[in-house]
């Protein structure tokens, strides 16, 4: 009986060191399971890509100007005078050379008709001296005199004709006369403008180049031109000047154009496109344009390994929604959405501009 009660008091002992020891029912805590277990990687950032690929792209701008005509000027009196005749009107075309206006001047005239008749008096007198001499009846020496005295007249003429032709006002300049500030009747002096012509061919449509945009423009190369009225024609570059204006730093450009029709106006408000010499370059949407960490206009990359890098990046062509840009190579994963979430050397996802969900975290 003895022996019975110390066996279940040994037993119980045994059991409660047992239970109290912990072996029975552990098991690890949550925290501890999941540090037993590796952390999951986090997920990448997502962004899209197109790859860039450099073309030979034939590059073109547009630009406001306006039509002007190739030249212009006055024709104006040389001499005093009243105008006699005006022969022509306003809108009127005329040749270089033609006689506009005819001044009246009394004193020209009688110039002109005393010196004509001293000339022919001189011829006669030589004529007759030279039938003396050749019969010996006055000596040989007096035909030196004579012909001097005639060379004198024939100058007075001359002289007295030029200032009597000073006295036609001539178009100096082919083209339409535009304005007439003169009518007949009117005294004039030497420089008074009597009429105002234009030369309307060929028309010049003139734009101002900004200094970037000059690369590649050379004399000769085509252009478009569209006038505010509806009309079109091509033309060539005739001029570039070599200096830009003090005001706007632009540089003057003419386009000239056949206008033997005479149906583009001077002054008309204009659109110049001008076709640029072609220029290597890669095709991105507008959107597609940050800033490095330095400060330039660049493009984002992925690189083969994920990693994010920038490609500085020159505007070849710009444009409303696409522009052509020099910088990125043939084969570069160029970022088109989320290149502003991300920065230099983050790894991120690159999935195609197909893909839905584009900049998220997934």
């Amino acid at each position: 009986m003895m022996w019975s009660r110390i066996l279940a008091v040994v037993v119980v002992v045994a059991a409660t060191l047992w239970i109290g020891s912990g072996v029975f029912g552990r098991t690890e805590s949550p925290a501890n399971a999941e540090q037993a277990e590796a952390a999951p990687a986090q997920p990448l950032f997502r962004v899209a890509v197109i790859e860039a690929k450099v073309e030979s792209h034939a590059r073109s701008t547009a630009l406001s100007g306006r039509t002007e005509a190739d030249d212009r000027a006055s024709a104006v009196a040389r001499t005093t005078g009243t105008i006699l005749e005006l022969n022509v009107r306003r809108g009127d075309r005329v040749n270089e050379g033609d006689v506009i206006a005819v001044l009246s001047d009394e004193a020209r005239e009688a110039q002109v008709a005393e010196a004509e008749a001293l000339f022919q008096q001189r011829r006669t007198d030589l004529d007759a001296k030279l039938k003396l001499i050749k019969r010996g009846i006055i000596a040989a020496n007096q035909k030196s005199q004579l012909e001097s005295d005639l060379r004198a007249a024939e100058a007075a003429l001359a002289a007295a004709e030029a200032e009597q032709e000073r006295g036609q006002i001539r178009a100096p300049i082919t083209g339409m006369v535009s304005e007439l500030p003169m009518t007949a009747g009117q005294a004039v002096e030497p420089g008074a403008s009597v009429a105002q012509i234009v030369a309307l061919d060929p028309m010049l449509a003139v734009v101002e180049v900004a200094e970037r945009q000059l690369a590649g423009l050379k004399v000769g190369d085509s252009a478009s031109v569209k006038l505010v009225t509806g009309e079109t024609a091509e033309g060539a570059i005739r001029f570039i000047s070599p200096t830009a204006s003090e005001g706007t730093r632009t540089y003057r450009l003419e386009v000239e154009l056949d206008n033997r029709s005479g149906a583009i106006r001077d002054g008309i408000t204009a659109e110049v496109e001008l076709r640029l010499a072609a220029a290597d370059a890669v095709r991105i949407p507008r959107s597609a344009l940050t800033f490095s960490a330095e400060g330039q206009l660049s493009v984002r990359t992925v690189s083969a390994e994920g990693a994010v890098g920038s490609v500085p990046v020159r505007i070849v062509e710009d444009g409303r929604e696409e522009i052509w840009v020099a910088g990125p190579r043939s084969g570069d994963q160029v970022i088109v959405q989320g290149q502003d979430f991300v920065k230099d050397g983050q790894r991120v996802e690159a999935v195609g501009t197909g893909a839905p969900a584009l900049i998220s975290r997934s």
